[in-house]
C-alpha cells in the first residue's frame, strides 16, 4: 500500500490512496488537485525528498469545494468591569479524496 506525506495550508498530512480528508481551503479551478509529496512510502521502500520527492505526484479529487466548519466562539469577560465581548468564527475548508500516488 502506497502512502505519502503532503503539505497544504501550512500543515502536513499522511495520506493513502482512497482516503478522504479535510484540508484548508484550496483555491483551485476544476475538480482535481495535485500535490508534490515530501515523503513516499511504497511497501518497504521509503523515499524522502529534499524538500520534495522529484518525479512523484499525489492526485486528489475535490469532493466539496467550500465547506464551513462549526462555529467557534471566543469570549472575553472581565468580572465587575462591564467588559463582555463575544466573537464567532467559522473556518472554511475543502474535502478531498486521494485518487492516486504516482
Amino acid at each position: 500500500m502506497k502512502k505519502a506525506v503532503i503539505a497544504t495550508g501550512g500543515k502536513q498530512y499522511l495520506v493513502a490512496e482512497g482516503e478522504t480528508l479535510e484540508v484548508e481551503l484550496l483555491k483551485t479551478e476544476g475538480k482535481t488537485a495535485s500535490f508534490t509529496p515530501l515523503l513516499v512510502i511504497d511497501g518497504d521502500k521509503t523515499t524522502v525528498g529534499t524538500p520534495e520527492v522529484k518525479d512523484a505526484k499525489v492526485t486528489a479529487d475535490i469532493v466539496e469545494a467550500d465547506v464551513q466548519a462549526d462555529k467557534v466562539t471566543a469570549i472575553r469577560y472581565k468580572a465587575k468591569k462591564r467588559v463582555r465581548k463575544v466573537r464567532g468564527h467559522r473556518q472554511r475548508y475543502t474535502v478531498i479524496k486521494i485518487k492516486k500516488i504516482a
